[in-house]
């Protein structure tokens, strides 16, 4: 059963690769740039833009598994009834699909398809503070908006398990799981655990509305995804906040916790 990877070199799909391999599955990763993908031995890389689903072909030959992006390039990938198509012909038996906000083409493609679907919807990503590491790193401090908006944040790796379990074991088809850490924290409780992870005080100044907007202007990001992404911060679902069990209950091991996350990325954070 080999599983095609989309976004292999991402936060998510990096460790969805890697957590395949280490279980010695057939694994083929998909990237725009096989030589910079730095993934593990024994992977299969190969070259093709979700962009361009008429690169994707060989890229689908033998695969029976597949973990697809909904949202690539900063916005909702149009291509997913192409890139659907191809998949159901190549003969892919299994999607999941990580949910990048509201429900777009891709969770409409796939839920169309005749095949075994999961979607999972993190509240947000743990990952998210690596934004944060330039600052902390050259002056010691954090600049964001909504500093006492609580989130359940997750982290990456418990994401790409639950896929990996729906991908390789079955029996979640047609489950859309919300993924969640182990608590609701809000930035200033992020900045303390990253702060004691790297032993150092860490500075907070607060974004008005308008700067989170130009700050993702800068970043090249669509003015429509700007205003859902800076939205959703200010006042979230209660679903953002609100902790389930669901990462416990798929793959039998608990959520990691954002201490445990702020350790592993510790030297990212250190001058």
């Amino acid at each position: 059963m080999t599983i095609l990877v989309t976004g292999a070199t991402g936060n998510v799909g990096r460790h969805v690769v890697e957590q395949l391999a280490r279980a010695g599955r057939p694994v083929r990763a998909l990237t725009r740039d096989p030589a910079k993908a730095n993934l593990p031995a024994g992977v299969e890389v190969v070259r093709g833009d979700l962009n361009a689903p008429e690169t994707l072909a060989g890229a689908l030959a033998g695969v029976t598994g597949m973990h697809l992006m909904s949202f690539f390039d900063n916005a909702p990938l149009a291509t997913a009834p192409e890139i659907m198509d191809l998949a159901v012909r190549a003969g892919v038996r299994r999607v999941t699909v990580l949910w990048g906000g509201e429900p777009g083409p891709v969770e409409q493609a796939v839920t169309a398809a005749d095949l075994e679907w999961t979607l999972l919807e993190p509240v947000e990503f743990m990952s998210n503070a690596l934004t944060w590491v330039d600052s902390v790193r050259a002056e010691g401090v954090v600049r964001e908006a909504f500093p006492e908006v609580p989130s359940a944040a997750v982290h990456e790796g418990d994401i790409a398990a639950v896929a990996v379990t729906a991908l390789v074991d079955g029996g979640h088809a047609g489950r859309t799981y919300t993924l969640t850490g182990p608590r609701a924290l809000t930035v200033h409780d992020k900045i303390r655990t990253i702060g004691a992870a790297i032993g150092r005080d860490i500075g907070f100044v607060e974004l008005t509305r308008e700067q989170a907007n130009q700050r993702l202007r800068d970043r090249g990001v669509p003015e429509d995804v700007i205003d859902y992404v800076v939205g959703w911060h200010a006042a979230p679902p209660e679903s953002a906040y609100t902790v389930v069990p669901t990462v416990e209950e798929v793959t039998g091991r608990p959520a990691r916790t954002y201490a445990d996350w702020a350790a592993e990325h510790a030297d990212a954070f250190r001058p």
